[in-house]
Parts: C-alpha cells; structure tokens; sequence
C-alpha cells in the first residue's frame, strides 16, 4: 500500500478531502473549493480548485477523471482527460472543467466535480535504434486495426 500525503490549504476546512464513495470505488471524488458559485455557460472552460495540495511516492501519479454523472446528466467533462499529476507537484490540485452540453450549469462550493485515481508509473528507459522490430501490424495507424 502506498501512503499518499493530503495537506488541507488555508481556508478550505469545510472541503471533504479527497474519498471513495464506495467500497470497491476505484477512484477518489473531488470536491469543488470555489468561494462563490462558478457558472459554466455552454462551451466555456474553467480551471476549479479542490483545495487541497498532495505529496505521493514516485512510483505513483494521480489522474484526474470526469464523473459519469455529471457527464451524462449535464455535459460537463474534464478537458486534458485524463489529467495527470506528478508525484513531485505540491500545488493546489485543480480541475480543468468544460461544460458540453446546451445549458448553463453552476458549480457550487463542495460539490463534487471529478474523480481522482492512483496509477504505478514504471520506470523506463529510452534507446536510439536505427530499426525496430517488425510485427503483424507493422506501421498501421488509425482505423488500420478494423472498425
């Protein structure tokens, strides 16, 4: 098990923190620590903070999701999806919002907006090679695969 440090930052101590809403949950929710009700009109993008900032080991980074349902129900997704956060950040963890569907919709303070997951990042190193090696595919790109 990874331990994983979540510093609260000033003013935001009515913030839940990060936190499974399920048992088998495989990702954290994010709740919104905006000082007044943000509205994201159709087609607008905005950058909203959780509150709190993060220290994870090395062998770890974070990334932040849509929710289904916020998705479904109102259009609203994460841009740069998904957005990854490295193990050296210690900045206030923030989510890249965009509203796609036709109607306004207002993002109030704790509310819960996104969803963060915990993934190894292995280590790897890169080599320079004049040739690879050949597979079935080869250098088939979109669409090559089928439908």
């Amino acid at each position: 098990m990874f331990q994983v440090l979540f510093k609260r930052l000033p003013g935001n101590e009515d913030i839940q923190l990060p936190r499974k809403m399920s048992e088998l949950a495989a990702g954290f929710d994010l709740h919104a620590a905006v000082n007044e009700p943000e509205t994201l009109h159709p087609g607008e993008r905005k950058l909203i903070p959780t509150g709190f900032a993060m220290a994870m080991p090395a062998e770890l980074e974070a990334q932040i999701r849509p929710r289904s349902g916020l998705a479904f129900k109102h259009g609203i997704t994460c841009l740069n999806s998904p957005g990854t956060i490295d193990a050296d950040y210690r900045g206030e963890v923030k989510v890249l919002l965009v509203n796609l569907g036709q109607q306004p919709f207002t993002i109030e303070r704790g509310e819960r907006i996104a969803q963060m997951l915990f993934q190894l990042v292995p280590e790897v190193a890169i080599s320079e090679t004049e040739e690879l090696p050949d597979t079935v595919r080869g250098a088939g790109g979109f669409g090559h695969t089928g439908v």
